[in-house]
């Protein structure tokens, strides 16, 4: 498997407008998030996780020519406002829970519009939180909560990606053991009533132990990548935009 970070940012992006913070004047590229997404090849396909705002810009950088299967974790902006952007890649399977695609057929509701030429072909599956198989690859949906939002993060073989999520139940844990790399969100250090904080994701990792861990969806308020990254774990990292990792 190979993973690249698209972007690591939480939905403002790093640095924040306005902002003259030490994090937002920094001059290290890894202190430079856009918003939050990921594209995972294995078994010879490209998968990607959530399309925000960024994703022209993240394609571009990563010399992105096509996907096989597009997997949205929740229907916030930072996730699915890239969306209009996937008219280069023609009709690709985009596999999201009931909220997201109800949300999606309002906010995109011309892309539905079978009159109108020159838009995104989107093609919708609703999915359950229930294992799927698509395109040969099996896939376990994660269930977690984003405040009160359900959100699902993804296990495909030995990589789950969990972003957006607070809080998570006992059997959806469970989901998480085995693990060569876990993806987590850590928004900050202290704490925030919708995300995970950095102290509660590594409660997280070391109850799952995987192999290794990426933090995700950092704000400003996370520090400099370089101060952050010193204080992890030898097995837990600061993901920062255009990471590719081999696993």
């Amino acid at each position: 498997m190979k993973l690249t970070f698209l972007g690591t940012g939480t939905s403002t992006g790093v640095p924040y407008i306005g902002c003259k913070c030490a994090v937002c004047n920094s001059s290290d590229p890894k202190d430079n998030r856009l918003r939050c997404s990921a594209m995972l090849e294995t078994e010879g396909k490209k998968i990607l996780l959530d399309c925000g705002p960024d994703f022209r810009q993240q394609a571009l950088r990563a010399g992105l020519t096509h996907l096989d299967i597009i997997l949205l974790t929740h229907k916030h902006t930072d996730h699915v406002g890239g969306l209009d952007d996937l008219r280069p890649f023609g009709r690709v399977p985009i596999y999201a829970n009931r909220s997201t695609i109800a949300h999606i057929h309002e906010a995109y509701s011309y892309c539905f519009d079978n009159d109108y030429k020159g838009i995104p072909q989107i093609e919708l599956h609703q999915i359950r939180n229930e294992k799927f198989t698509t395109c040969g690859i099996e896939i376990t949906p994660i269930l977690a909560y984003h405040y009160k939002l359900p959100n699902f993060g993804y296990r495909i073989g030995n990589f789950a990606y969990l972003t957006d999520y607070k809080t998570i139940e006992e059997k959806e844990i469970k989901k998480l053991m085995g693990l060569d790399v876990l993806v987590l969100d850590a928004l900050r250090y202290t704490e925030h009533f919708s995300h995970a904080s950095v102290g509660e994701s590594l409660a997280l990792v070391e109850r799952v132990k995987p192999k290794s861990a990426y933090f995700v969806h950092a704000n400003h308020d996370i520090g400099l990548h370089e101060t952050v990254e010193a204080a992890l774990p030898e097995n837990v990292h600061l993901a920062y935009d255009g990471l590719t990792i081999e696993f």
